[in-house]
């Protein structure tokens, strides 16, 4: 059976959410009835849609069931690419076939982690000396 052979110009006219294609190793994935189901929100994809997303792909470190599942989205192949033995077999996967995909995705948002500290602790100090302030002023009202 012949693949389909498609140029990344034709990939990048399929980047929405109800039509969102992209290449990962050479695979020219339709990934539009997968958008709902993965781990990392349809965002993630639709991000990389029309686009050669091997290197986003790659860098997250995706699990085997993952990798499994280029082939089944997989509807043609990028013209000019030609595949390693390594990219031809299948990953084999011990997870179950009933759970095809586990995964979870890390954003780095680059923010220290004292900011936490601080956007807690600042909003209460000052609550704190709100109050601290009417009751010393409400306490000096009263007395005559």
């Amino acid at each position: 059976m012949a693949e389909r052979v498609f140029t990344l110009s034709q990939v990048a006219q399929h980047k929405s959410q109800k039509d969102c294609w992209f290449v990962i190793n050479g695979r020219v994935l339709n990934v539009t009835k997968f958008l709902e189901e993965h781990p990392g929100g349809d965002e993630v994809l639709i991000e990389s849609a029309g686009k050669d997303a091997t290197k986003d792909f790659e860098v997250i470190g995706h699990s085997k069931a993952a990798q499994n599942l280029l082939r089944k989205y997989q509807v043609g192949v990028l013209q000019g690419y030609t595949f390693k033995d390594e990219d031809s077999k299948e990953v084999p996967s011990k997870e179950s076939k009933k759970r095809e995909m586990s995964a979870f995705v890390i954003k780095n948002d680059g923010i220290p982690k004292y900011a936490a500290f601080v956007e807690f602790f600042v909003p209460l100090l000052v609550a704190g000396s709100f109050f601290c302030y009417r009751y010393l002023t409400r306490a000096t009202q009263i007395t005559y």
